[in-house]
């Protein structure tokens, strides 16, 4: 029974520590990371082109003003030497803004297109991560799946072999399996308990030999319980 508990305790920490659940851990906290920064370059993104936006109309409406202005003065609507005069230095002056505005306008794009290059260098990353976490799940899986077949045959396989074993004896085994990591039980192998790996000596030996098949044996070194065995060198 101790052996067949040693298997399950080994297959439950071979699931818990399963490679691909660290790397799993460890790739899902880095694409949250980038997944943050890749938010982060999408705010940017539409935060520009809603900049870009408003300089296109700011352009389009001064342009549109120029227009009027220069209509006005090639129809000969303004005939006034002052408001010529006048009206001339405002076309000089909207020209100026048109360019001051169409370079807001180049730099805003620019802005977007580094911005749209990082976004787009992230949702890259994030797809990567996603499909190299798609594979480490389907691996992982599939390792849990055949651990889980050997515990479900181990743990069936312990049912018998308790069976007939008295229950102050179950009790103690358990008892002692909490308080000495797992191992409740140890074989004496060569004169060695194999629980603390520790020889008996002669005169516990002798004393344990005399004893009747049936009664109990502790270590007096670990407290474990010691199983006999024709190895046992006694």
């Amino acid at each position: 029974m101790q052996e067949l508990d040693a298997r399950v305790d080994q297959l439950r920490h071979q699931r818990a520590k399963l490679p691909e659940i660290g790397e799993i851990a460890e790739l899902t906290a880095k694409r949250t990371d980038v997944d943050n920064l890749a938010r982060d370059a999408r705010i940017t993104v539409e935060d520009l082109t809603i900049e870009q936006k408003k300089v296109d109309l700011d352009v389009e409406a001064v342009k549109t003003r120029r227009t009027r202005d220069r209509d006005r003065m090639d129809q000969g609507l303004i005939t006034n030497p002052k408001d010529l005069e006048r009206m001339q230095h405002e076309l000089e002056s909207l020209e100026r803004r048109i360019t001051s505005l169409e370079d807001d306008e180049l730099e805003v794009m620019e802005k977007i297109e580094e911005a749209q290059r990082e976004l787009s260098e992230y949702e890259r990353m994030v797809a990567e991560t996603d499909e190299r976490l798609g594979a480490l799940a389907a691996a992982r899986d599939e390792k849990i799946a055949a651990i889980d077949e050997q515990l479900a045959k181990v743990q069936a396989d312990r049912g018998p072999a308790a069976e007939g074993l008295p229950e102050d004896l179950v009790k103690l085994y358990l008892r002692l399996r909490e308080s000495k990591g797992g191992v409740g039980a140890a074989s004496l192998r060569a004169r060695t308990c194999s629980g603390c790996q520790l020889s008996l000596d002669s005169v516990e030996l002798s004393r344990i030999k005399g004893l009747p098949e049936d009664e109990v044996v502790r270590c007096e070194e670990c407290d474990r319980i010691l199983v006999r065995t024709p190895e046992s060198g006694l």
